[in-house]
């Protein structure tokens, strides 16, 4: 009997027949650029909900957001930037060409709380993040040009009201001790081009004003269900930011996104275009792809970045 209980809740959990209250999710990434040498990114995120989640309600993508469901999420993510830079140094009226080798390991984790409160008038949304990034330089070279050993820390509140079914609106505000402190969540979720122009957008400032939109609803007459979001980051200097995405069944989608900052930067390109593929295998266990194309101008190199990530849920 013992072995046909534990066979049975292998098989619920495989074929997604019960509802899930954990998700554990892994993100590889990778940067390419003409200045960059060999540049990735490893991740895991590990999210606990107060409440089972009821995987019937829509797009499987969204079923937390969909139930509006309260959670405590930690994350972690480590990427690697290797260079090769090429300089010229005048001395005694002979110019030298020089190449030297830029090389950083940095490494960002963090915990997330998300509540959803009813009212008698609009359900309540309520966020508060805490995230530690760390770049540790690992050569002379670095050490020089990037502030080594550089540890930063980024506090976040958010509060906002779900207005109608399924659509969120919610303002928030960030502190951000150093300029290089980045968003885990925005790393593991939406990529690296995307927390990366997030806090170039904050930068010496230290402190943004942030608002978002989010909508998730069927298609009349269809399987198929759309999902929208919008948002803007307001510090040093401004970013915008859309993602949209087509749910063509509950299980399979395909979406797009656009970022674009105001700042000038000769490193970071200042907007991003991005398409992702998602697909659950089953209910418990789901696959993605994304790729982004960062456009460089101001002296900034084009980039691509590709990614992969799988969620387990349990």
């Amino acid at each position: 009997m013992k072995k046909l209980g534990l066979a049975t809740a292998l098989l619920l959990a495989m074929t997604g027949a019960q509802a899930y209250q954990a998700e554990v999710q892994g993100t590889v990434g990778y940067y390419d650029a003409e200045l960059n040498d060999g540049n990735y990114n490893v991740g895991a995120q590990g999210t606990y909900y107060f409440k089972d989640i009821d995987t019937s309600k829509g797009p499987l993508a969204e079923a937390a957001f969909l139930n509006q469901a309260s959670n405590i999420s930690a994350g972690y993510n480590f990427g690697q930037l290797s260079a090769d830079i090429n300089r010229s140094v005048t001395v005694g009226g002979t110019t030298v060409a020089i190449n030297e080798e830029l090389d950083v390991e940095q490494h960002s984790y963090g915990v997330k709380g998300e509540t959803y409160i009813p009212t008698n008038v609009v359900p309540v949304y309520a966020s508060a993040s805490y995230n530690h990034s760390k770049t540790d330089a690992k050569n002379s070279f670095t050490a020089q040009n990037i502030q080594a050993d550089d540890s930063g820390d980024r506090y976040a509140l958010e509060l906002g009201a779900l207005v109608a079914p399924n659509f969120l609106v919610a303002v928030g505000y960030t502190s951000a001790t150093e300029k290089d402190s980045f968003d885990t969540f925005n790393i593991l979720n939406n990529g690296l081009m995307s927390a990366s122009m997030e806090a170039r957008s904050i930068d010496s400032d230290q402190d943004a004003i942030t608002a978002r939109t989010k909508y998730v609803g069927p298609i009349d007459g269809t399987n198929m269900s759309l999902g929208f979001e919008a948002g803007i980051v307001y510090g040093e200097d401004t970013l915008y930011n859309l993602k949209t995405d087509l749910y063509l069944t509950p299980k399979f989608s395909v979406g797009a996104s656009y970022a674009e900052g105001s700042y000038k930067s000769q490193t970071l390109p200042a907007s991003a275009t991005g398409v992702n593929v998602n697909y659950f295998v089953t209910p418990a266990i789901g696959l993605g792809m994304s790729y982004v194309y960062a456009n460089g101008e101001n002296g900034a190199n084009d980039a691509q970045l590709g990614g992969v990530n799988a969620k387990f849920r349990f």
